[in-house]
């Protein structure tokens, strides 16, 4: 997976690089935490890198909005129960800092999983918004969209 970032002009870069902490590292790790819930379908642990918030805003890959932390993870474990043998791959990822304690970052996604006994495959983009919040790093707004929609999801 590659992760790029731009935190400092070009000539203080190679500088800084080596006596500042990578500002994203972070991010990246709640990132790992969320790819790692959804290969599991685990939506307790999908739903931990994410603001625990009745303004948690959602907008999900069929077209749909759903806002409230609570809304997602009752939604995510429904879906979940149905779930199995998740693939996700992503690629493109690219971490921007907006300040020290916002950032977004940008990937492309490519999955496949058995869905009530089904398989599915689908591939598409996402935005995820993430905050500081107190010491720990979360996502306040994820926005994915699908590369070819499926009518019935």
């Amino acid at each position: 997976m590659i992760f790029s970032f731009s935190v400092f002009a070009a000539g203080q870069k190679a500088a800084a690089a080596k006596t500042t902490p990578d500002p994203t590292a972070e991010i990246k790790s709640t990132f790992e935490r969320l790819l790692e819930g959804i290969r599991q379908s685990d939506a307790d642990k999908v739903m931990s890198v994410y603001e625990n918030s009745p303004r948690t805003l959602f907008f999900n890959n069929n077209g749909t909005v759903t806002i409230g932390w609570q809304t997602m993870l009752e939604n995510r474990k429904s879906l979940y129960e149905k779930t199995k043998n998740v693939t996700l791959e992503v690629s493109g990822v690219r971490i921007e800092m907006l300040g020290p304690s916002a950032a977004y970052l940008t990937a492309k996604w490519k999955q496949s999983q058995e869905f009530d006994g089904k398989p599915e495959n689908a591939s598409g983009r996402m935005t995820l918004i993430f905050r500081k919040i107190g010491k720990q790093w979360k996502i306040v707004h994820a926005h994915t969209s699908p590369d070819a929609p499926a009518a019935n999801r």
